[in-house]
């Protein structure tokens, strides 16, 4: 999950509508019928990054039965997050760390630059990254960080493409085929991209999202675009085999099912699974 921004509106009544979203998101997370070993929540929980609202969002994550790998946003700040978690790494002054798991390697990144809106990736990061990625050739690799390296077209949420954060990123990765992917926040809205040829994933914002508009944006001139909607929450659900890794994305607003797995759907079951023989 990404992009929760708890504390937007801390004295709306009853709730605020991001606590209201979160929750429903991790009701939905928990009562889908895949097991969850292990929840990344990949920057900006909160929207000033203060220790209250990170506390809140420790409090609604006490359910939550897997192992919790948080990261910073734009939003948060460092010390915010490790008051309400203080097991989190920290090397060097940088929220950056691993996680082993089934022989994947999670790289966790750290993309804040204090007052900035945009990444940051300085070169003390971009040696880190480097040096871990040497260090672990033979290892498939997924890497989480908050910002994306890429130009998506929502001019007012994009980077320069030529910006110094996305060059250090892109010469700590070269020549790193061991890297299977690369998943980030902050759009608030879905995007499938590559960067340095490696397949880039945007997972939607927990919080309201962004609209999806791609006309260039003037900063003098207010045009009474659309900027922020309340389309569906959406986590992202990671399936690594082994071999393999597969993204899906899951809205959590309501739906009907249409069809059971039931005995009258048997015979088109076993007809679809004998293909595979």
């Amino acid at each position: 999950m990404t992009d929760i921004h708890i504390g937007f509106d801390p004295d709306a009544k009853p709730e605020e509508l991001n606590r209201i979203r979160f929750r429903q998101t991790l009701d939905r997370l928990l009562a889908q019928p895949n097991t969850i070993d292990l929840l990344v929540l990949s920057g900006d929980l909160t929207d000033h990054g203060d220790k209250e609202s990170f506390e809140k969002t420790a409090e609604l994550l006490e359910s939550v039965p897997c192992p919790i790998l948080p990261m910073v946003g734009n939003h948060d700040s460092r010390e915010g997050l490790l008051h309400a978690f203080p097991n989190t790494p920290m090397q060097d002054g940088f929220l950056h760390y691993t996680h082993e798991q089934d022989g994947l390697l999670i790289l966790l990144l750290d993309t804040l630059e204090a007052g900035r809106h945009g990444g940051a990736f300085c070169s003390a990061r971009r040696d880190w990254l480097r040096a871990t990625l040497e260090a672990n050739r033979s290892k498939p690799t997924l890497i989480f960080m908050h910002h994306p390296p890429v130009v998506s077209g929502i001019d007012w949420m994009d980077p320069a493409a030529d910006e110094d954060w996305i060059a250090n990123f892109a010469a700590a990765i070269d020549g790193h085929d061991q890297i299977l992917a690369i998943h980030c926040g902050h759009l608030h809205r879905p995007l499938l991209a590559r960067f340095r040829g490696v397949p880039l994933g945007v997972t939607p914002s927990v919080a309201p999202l962004v609209s999806l508009d791609l006309r260039p944006i003037d900063p003098e001139r207010a045009d009474n675009r659309d900027l922020i909607t309340t389309e569906p929450s959406t986590y992202a659900l990671h399936r690594w085999d082994g071999r393999d890794l597969v993204t899906h994305y899951e809205k959590t607003n309501e739906w009907d099912v249409v069809a059971h797995y039931s005995d009258d759907l048997k015979p088109m079951m076993r007809g679809m699974l004998r293909e595979r023989e």
